[in-house]
């Protein structure tokens, strides 16, 4: 922390004396009786005309508690859930200002549980660029990029007036936040020009006051020599948590080792050639980088891996990163921007708990990579935290009933499911997966295996060891998933909208065609089976609902020959009453295996059995009339249905004769009374037994 003084002191070492384009307005001047600002001011406008006067001006106030000094200021308030109707524009000139040192500073007072709100506007044309936003909302002062990503944050004065301030180096990119005089942290920012600022009320919360505007701007000259430290995008960095290519990832959890990615910019006018970057992690020892062999160019950056990875703690986790001896030569040119740190603190995950990502995807959907790649970072980034599953649609690695029940709660591909809270985009899996991790599950889950390599058979104990007492309809399912599945035809050609770099980059996927040959595909967290479907089995039935209660479901798999059974995982699902995911289990086959299975002869254990060469559920289940029996036959079999209600009694049959491949077999439950049944698939001999729920 250091008062705004030392920071335009230390910017200005190469600066010369004079200042440019001096602007302040502290609203005294304009007549209360004309209370719209534009209308009255040379220098003001609205974002819909080069005068004020129309809807979207503001109103000067006459009110001497809500004032710096003086009696007026300007008020800023809306009812709208979009925000508005006020919307006025300061420009900082005719043009774009794009080099030296800009200065903005304002006085705010925001009411408790109010949002006050502006951002910068880089051109003359409004809304073409965001240079930056600032909200200020629960107590926090929050810059956003242009792109909407949390740049920095601070506690933000509640109820009174408070002063900020925005000072950027437009030469070199840096940008410092200071509140009351005091800096809040420095980021690189994005965009590095200005021409306007815009204050509008965002969202039908916004009660603000806005007094003692002021912005000016001065020269700059960069030093000869001169490095400087920065987080990438004014961001900590994790390897990990951003591909480097289109998309990112911006949290972590205690107790993750993760590698810092720091970026070292030349602010010099001379080349660089060799540097030392040192950082280290509330202020242990830190690690050392000597960065040899360079031609690094004026104003241009190369990035720096450290090379040893940090455990994340409880609490803040403040990272700092230091460049020095910059050519070989001790000191350079300006060291105000040879030290930069950032906070960050980690989330603490619950006990147990595992976060389920279901992906609707297809190789003929051309935005999937998008899912894809998101996919993976979550995998990478939170590891053994969460649970990923891309339920295919319309392709070869299409698994019926699941992609039936997915399709019915998204509205189009690609999509995510978190937990089965409502479809987002895949862009934004992280966001509600920091809201669930954090949520203590009602019971761990466990997977036992064991497994004939010989015959394939996978039998899955999936074990519910209840941490609360439970009410209500719990359910358990078990998936099974394929890492790095790979096939030949054009239907493993995935389709690829980000072919050629039109879209931005997306994980590589901008560098391949479309679509993208089959060849050079390997998809992960490929749904194989899921069982007995996608609303689950009840997991209550003869267990206690108390706390340790402990409950088992046995599955049975038999994996064809195609899948490779090292890359297999298997994911045991906990559903709440309301269909939510409350937790999951995840593991290998080896894992499993370890783990121990808990055979169907224990106490509370219940056997559903998996037919030998295909994938058997039944969906909608419960059902009030129909349902359908969807089958993955490997092969060409012989299939047959029998279902019988609970006393053993024959509801009815049918013989289907020899099926292969996907099949959907519809069973008419109108006749039925309400209750439970047992219906009973059997292919080239071997049964299924499915439970289902006739509302």
């Amino acid at each position: 922390m250091k008062k705004i003084t030392t920071l335009t002191l230390g910017c200005l070492l190469a600066v010369t004396a004079s200042k440019a384009q001096i602007f302040s307005d502290d609203f005294e001047s304009y007549t209360i009786t004309t209370p719209l600002l534009g209308i009255q001011s040379a220098n003001w406008r609205t974002w819909s005309s080069t005068v004020g006067g129309t809807g979207d001006d503001v109103a000067v106030v006459n009110t001497d508690n809500n004032t710096v000094g003086g009696s007026q200021s300007i008020y800023f308030s809306s009812t709208i859930a979009t925000g508005g109707p006020a919307d006025v524009v300061l420009p900082f000139g005719t043009t774009p200002i794009t080099s030296g040192i800009f200065t903005f500073t304002s006085s705010f007072k925001i009411p408790a549980g109010k949002t006050g709100y502006f951002n910068f506007q880089g051109t003359a044309v409004m809304g073409n660029t965001y240079t930056l936003e600032c909200w200020m909302q629960g107590g926090v002062i929050s810059i956003k990029n242009s792109g909407g990503a949390v740049m920095i944050s601070c506690p933000q004065p509640v109820g009174t007036w408070f002063e900020l301030s925005l000072v950027a180096n437009l030469t070199t990119g840096n940008w410092e936040l200071f509140v009351n005089g005091v800096s809040q942290g420095v980021w690189a920012n994005a965009v590095n020009k200005v021409f306007a600022i815009d204050i509008f009320p965002p969202d039908a919360n916004s009660s603000y006051w806005v007094d003692d505007v002021s912005y000016d701007t001065a020269p700059f000259t960069l030093p000869t020599v001169n490095a400087a430290a920065s987080f990438s995008g004014g961001m900590l960095t994790l390897v990990g948590a951003s591909d480097g290519i289109g998309a990112r990832l911006t949290g972590g959890v205690v107790g993750a080792a993760k590698t810092v990615s720091v970026d070292v910019k030349n602010f010099g006018s001379s080349i660089i050639n060799s540097f030392d970057l040192s950082v280290n992690l509330n202020g242990g020892t830190p690690q050392v980088v000597n960065v040899t062999g360079l031609t690094l160019a004026s104003l241009a950056t190369t990035n720096v891996i450290l090379p040893t990875p940090f455990t994340l703690v409880s609490g803040t986790n403040t990272f700092t990163a230091t460049v020095n001896n910059v050519n070989g030569a001790g000191a350079d040119g300006d060291a105000t921007d040879d030290v930069i740190s950032r906070a960050y603190n980690p989330i603490v995950p619950a006990n147990g708990k595992v976060v389920v990502v279901e992906e609707a995807t297809g190789t003929w959907c051309q935005w999937c990579p998008r899912g894809a790649v998101f996919m993976d970072l979550m995998a990478d980034f939170y590891d053994t935290y969460t649970a990923g599953i891309a339920v295919h649609n319309g392709d070869p690695m299409t698994v019926a009933s699941y992609d039936a029940s997915m399709g019915a709660l998204v509205s189009g591909y690609p999509s995510s499911l978190v937990d089965r809270l409502p479809e987002i985009d895949p862009g934004s899996m992280e966001t509600d997966f920091l809201t669930r991790i954090v949520i203590a599950p009602k019971a761990f889950i466990v997977n036992g295996a064991n497994y004939n390599s010989s015959t394939r058979v996978l039998n899955v104990s999936v074990t519910s060891t209840l941490q609360s007492a439970i009410s209500g309809n719990y359910k358990i399912a078990c998936v099974i998933t394929e890492d790095s599945v790979s096939g030949t035809g054009s239907t493993y050609n995935q389709s690829n909208a980000y072919s050629g770099g039109g879209a931005g980059p997306m994980g590589g996927f901008e560098l391949l065609g479309s679509p993208v040959a089959a060849a050079l595909m390997n998809y992960n967290h490929v749904a194989r089976f899921i069982s007995p479907d996608f609303g689950g089995i009840p997991n209550a039935e003869g267990a206690t609902t108390s706390i340790g209660g402990v409950f088992t479901w046995n599955f049975s798999f038999t994996l064809p020959a195609s899948f490779d059974d090292t890359k297999i995982h298997i994911v045991g699902l906990f559903i709440d009453p309301t269909g939510k995911i409350d937790n999951a289990g995840t593991a290998t086959i080896a894992e499993a295996v370890t783990n121990g299975y808990v055979s169907g002869s224990g106490v509370g254990v219940n056997d559903i059995a998996s037919a030998p060469d295909a994938q058997v559920s039944i969906y909608p289940n419960p059902s009030s009339n129909n349902s359908t029996i969807a089958l993955n036959l490997d092969k060409a079999s012989t299939v047959s249905v029998a279902i019988y209600s609970v006393d053993g009694a024959l509801a009815g049959s049918k013989e289907y004769g020899q099926l292969n491949g996907n099949m959907s077999l519809p069973v008419d439950m109108t006749k039925f009374n309400a209750g439970m049944y047992f219906v009973n698939v059997t292919i080239n001999g071997n049964t299924t037994v499915l439970k289902l729920i006739k509302q």
